[in-house]
């Protein structure tokens, strides 16, 4: 099921910062310093996004971060505060296993994954961090896993059921 895009100008978008990495480049004339930036928006409504953006200068590569991000949007699906069900998300060699938590538990989750967490608008939910803790693979290992997400209602439309014959 192809999500169709999100349009980022109706949403009012957050923006923060996962990691900044200064590259170093090494050539006949010296070093090349460049910029590399992993930035995550959200609107703490369900929509969430993660971009990466290079370039030679910190702001410059934050807002071309924002633009990938933007053009990256996804829905979260959630129940109350929480999500639906468990879910594991993977890129790269990066693994995040994301479970649901009752009200009250709020986000227990390391770094990146909190961050994503946080800006998609999920309050109560636990995050486990297997494999790379590298700050890149963590955020999008996330938002893979958020992709995976399914709502009783969603499936039991798919099926052609009713949410009772699937809750059981």
């Amino acid at each position: 099921m192809r999500q169709s895009r999100i349009d980022a100008s109706k949403l009012d978008l957050e923006e923060a910062i996962i990691n900044i990495r200064r590259v170093t480049k090494v050539v006949k004339g010296g070093k090349n310093f460049r910029f590399s930036v992993n930035v995550v928006v959200g609107d703490r409504n369900g929509h969430v996004g993660v971009g990466l953006g290079k370039a030679q200068e910190i702001p410059e590569a934050v807002r071309k971060a924002v633009e990938d991000a933007k053009k990256k949007l996804i829905y979260v699906p959630m129940v109350g505060t929480t999500v639906p069900h468990t879910t594991l998300g993977v890129f790269g060699a990066g693994k995040v296993l994301i479970m649901p938590a009752v009200p009250g538990t709020g986000v227990i989750a390391g770094s990146a994954v909190r961050t994503v967490l946080e800006l998609a608008g999920i309050k109560d939910v636990r995050a486990k961090s297997l494999g790379s803790n590298n700050h890149g693979n963590m955020a999008n290992a996330t938002i893979e896993g958020l992709k995976n997400l399914k709502t009783a209602e969603g499936v039991a439309k798919l099926r052609g059921k009713k949410v009772e014959e699937i809750l059981g």
